[in-house]
């Protein structure tokens, strides 16, 4: 694999929690509330870092919402660090079509739409995005390294990924990631059809992402694992 390297991107890492068994939902892709609490606080914690964070319009449609930051001392944190209370919210959805009706749009963020040319007019009509951004390649699909060029003008200098599987699978493709936070979840869902934390077409081993293990941590019953791409 010879990835293409960017150099003006945001610094990624994909935030996800997974059964056992290597699964992040089950077959019907319903909201993963298998996590803990110490789990969801982690989520917080890992988001409070970033400048913004990145979902499908899948992740979107099964939550509802998103992640929010709440914990004073992480909105304390983020003051201090000059930031914003929130960081972006970026959904990712190449036909644009979003229901206007999430609870998403209620909540106090940021709320961006990541999308292509013929996505951009569907996008408008939802209220409640405050940017629009376009990337697309010669296929009408999602030009990722366009995107993350843009996130960094912006001003997004991490980014958290936050599913789905489709997605972060194309990330790696494209050598855009450069850490895994994963929590293991105590519980098997099984399933051919469950999503993982990386979907879509896969690598051979003889060229598959090598992983760096930087930290392992075990609280209760979960294990949390923070990989860094070698």
């Amino acid at each position: 694999m010879n990835p293409q390297q960017v150099v003006n991107r945001p610094h990624t890492t994909v935030i996800l929690a997974m059964s056992a068994d290597g699964k992040i939902t089950d077959e019907l892709r319903s909201p993963a509330r298998f996590g803990s609490e110490q789990d969801k606080l982690h989520l917080e914690q890992q988001v409070a870092q970033m400048d913004g964070v990145l979902f499908g319009a899948g992740t979107l449609n099964a939550y509802q919402t998103t992640v929010r930051i709440v914990e004073p001392e992480l909105l304390q944190a983020r003051k201090q660090q000059g930031k914003p209370p929130q960081p972006v919210q970026i959904v990712v959805s190449a036909s644009g079509k979003i229901n206007p009706n999430l609870r998403f749009f209620q909540q106090p963020v940021p709320h961006w739409l990541l999308t292509t040319t013929r996505g951009q007019d569907v996008g408008k009509t939802t209220e409640g995005f405050e940017k629009i951004i376009i990337a697309e390649n010669s296929y009408n699909q999602i030009d990722w390294i366009k995107a993350f060029e843009q996130f960094q003008e912006l001003g997004l200098k991490k980014l958290g990924i936050l599913g789905g599987g489709q997605i972060v699978s194309s990330l790696l493709k494209q050598n855009l990631i450069d850490e895994l936070r994963l929590t293991i979840c105590p519980l098997i869902l099984a399933g051919i059809n469950s999503p993982t934390p990386a979907d879509g077409e896969g690598f051979l081993s003889s060229v598959a992402p090598r992983l760096k293990l930087l930290e392992v941590k075990t609280v209760g019953q979960e294990v949390f694992l923070h990989y860094q791409l070698s």
